[in-house]
C-alpha cells in the first residue's frame, strides 16, 4: 500500500491576548483581567496522509505459526481501551482492565446472526496489542489477559512499549500496595474473520 499526501487549507481563528485594568467606582485599581479577543481568520496548511484510490480494504496480517497464515485477516473494526491498577502493583490486572474497557461497550451480532455472507460465528478472529511499560512486560501474564475475551480465536497478543508507570499519590497497605505506583496499560483489539 502506498500513501500519498494531500494539502488541506484550513481557516483557523486566531486569538489575541489583551489585558485590561478593572477599577472600582472610586477609581481605585484592584485587579488585572486577561481576556482573549477573536481576530480575523488566518489560513494555514497541513498535510495529511491519504490512501491511493487503488488501495484494497484494510487487512491485518495473521501472526506466524497460525493455520492458513498465507491469508490475511479481514479486519472489521478496532476497539481501544485503557486499564489501571492503582493499588497492588499488578500489571496483569491493568492489562485485563484495558481489554475489558476495549470490548465492554460493543456488541457484535453480525457474527452470530450470519450478517457476513459465508462467515459463521466460529470464524471470528482477534489480535490484541498492549502498550505496557517496558520494565513491567516480563511480569505480564498473557494467558490471564486472554481469558477476558468470551469468544473469538485469538491469533496474536503483541506487547509493545507503552502505557504509563506513575504515582497514585497514596500508598494503601490494606489494598496490597508495596509502594504508591499506579500501572496504566493501553489496549487495541483488532476484530475480523
Amino acid at each position: 500500500m502506498s500513501e500519498c499526501y494531500s494539502v488541506v487549507n484550513l481557516q483557523i481563528p486566531c486569538f489575541t491576548k489583551h489585558t485590561s485594568l478593572i477599577t472600582d467606582c472610586s477609581g481605585n485599581n484592584f485587579a488585572l483581567r486577561c481576556c482573549y479577543r477573536l481576530s480575523k481568520f488566518k489560513p494555514f496548511q497541513i498535510s495529511r496522509p491519504t490512501r491511493a484510490a487503488t488501495t484494497t480494504p484494510m487487512e491485518v496480517e495473521r501472526s506466524e505459526g497460525t493455520a492458513d497464515s498465507s491469508q490475511p485477516m479481514k479486519l472489521l473494526f478496532v476497539e481501544m481501551g485503557v486499564g489501571y491498577d492503582q493499588h497492588g502493583q499488578n500489571i496483569t490486572s491493568a492489562a485485563m482492565r484495558a481489554c475489558r474497557d476495549a470490548i465492554s461497550s460493543n456488541s457484535i451480532p453480525a457474527f452470530r446472526r450470519g450478517s457476513i455472507p459465508g462467515v459463521s460465528f466460529d470464524q471470528m478472529k482477534l489480535q490484541i496489542k498492549l502498550g505496557v511499560p517496558h520494565s513491567l512486560q516480563k511480569s505480564l501474564d498473557i494467558e490471564k489477559v486472554k481469558s477476558v475475551f468470551p469468544y473469538g480465536k485469538i491469533l496474536n497478543v503483541e506487547v509493545v512499549d507503552g502505557g504509563l508507570l506513575c504515582s497514585s499519590g497514596v500508598l494503601v497497605e490494606e489494598m496490597g500496595d508495596k509502594n504508591d505506583d499506579c500501572y496504566i496499560v493501553n489496549a487495541a483489539v483488532y476484530v475480523g474473520y
